[in-house]
């Protein structure tokens, strides 16, 4: 029975272990309390609606970024880690421009312009499943439409890619 307790016991101290700073804030918080937590955000941008995106990226070469949702009374919506798949299968191809992709996931990692293409690229690093450092790139064309996404292995982690092979 002891041995069953301290088990258990283990596991609720690896689980706290696991929980990030962002977690936890309840929505309707005040800011505040999110800015508390995580410091002032570096990037800001205003919502349909009235509201206002907070941002804590850890872009060029971190694999998160936080934000929070505030609604147009100043309360908080949503606090979330936005660099990962299921954010960015959200990112709608032929509608979404430069500055919708911009304001869902701050500024980019690394940008980049294909002349044959005529298109440019914006990439962000983040962690897929908990397990591989991958990029996640968004194609625009020259009016900054996005025509497409692609994901690969981070070339900064992944060794063979260092390499050559």
């Amino acid at each position: 029975m002891l041995n069953a307790k301290r088990a258990w016991l283990a596991a609720v101290l690896v689980l706290a272990a696991c929980a990030q700073p962002w977690q936890g804030v309840e929505p309707g918080s005040d800011p505040s309390t999110v800015i508390a937590r995580l410091g002032p955000p570096r990037e800001t941008y205003d919502l349909p609606g009235g509201g206002r995106r907070l941002m804590w990226p850890t872009q060029p070469m971190g694999y998160t970024t936080v934000v929070a949702d505030i609604d147009s009374s100043g309360k908080v919506v949503s606090v979330r880690q936005v660099l990962q798949d299921t954010e960015f299968y959200r990112a709608k191809v032929g509608e979404w421009t430069r500055n919708d992709v911009l304001i869902n996931f701050g500024r980019p990692a690394e940008t980049s312009f294909f002349p044959r293409m005529q298109q440019e690229v914006w990439s962000y690093r983040y962690i897929e499943n908990n397990i591989d450092y991958m990029m996640f790139h968004f194609y625009f064309d020259t009016q900054g439409v996005l025509r497409r996404t692609q994901k690969a292995p981070d070339p900064v982690r992944d060794r063979n890619l260092r390499r050559g092979f």
